[in-house]
C-alpha cells in the first residue's frame, strides 16, 4: 500500500489546523504534497504541506491529480466520508513524538 499518493485521507499532525482531516491532491516532491480540506467541509485550506506534518489514513477516494474543491468535495460525498472527514482527532504531544520518532 502506498501511504502518499493522490486520493488518500491525512490528519495534519501540526499547526492551526492540527488535528483535521484533508486529502493529497497533488505531490510536489519527496517532502511535500498539496492538501485541501476543503475548508467548507474540515476547515483546511488548500496548502502544500510537509509530508512529517500529516498521517495518512486507510481512507481514500477518487480524484484526479490537482483536483478542484468542489471535486474533492463531491467525491467525498460519494464514498460516504462526509462526517467522518468533519470530526477532529485530538492529538497528545504523546502521540506526536511517538509518530516522529516512527518516520526518523
Amino acid at each position: 500500500m502506498v501511504a502518499i499518493k493522490v486520493g488518500r485521507v491525512c490528519v495534519k499532525l501540526l499547526g492551526r489546523e492540527a488535528g483535521r482531516k484533508c486529502v493529497i491532491i497533488d505531490i510536489v516532491d519527496h517532502n511535500f504534497v498539496v492538501i485541501t480540506g476543503p475548508k467548507e467541509l474540515t476547515g483546511v485550506r488548500r496548502r502544500k504541506a510537509n509530508i512529517d506534518h500529516i498521517e495518512p489514513t486507510d481512507k481514500e477516494i477518487n480524484i484526479s491529480k490537482g483536483a478542484s474543491d468542489e471535486e474533492v468535495l463531491k467525491a467525498i460525498e460519494e464514498a460516504g466520508l462526509t462526517d467522518f472527514m468533519k470530526e477532529k482527532v485530538r492529538i497528545t504531544k504523546k502521540e506526536l513524538l511517538e509518530t516522529k520518532a516512527l518516520k526518523a
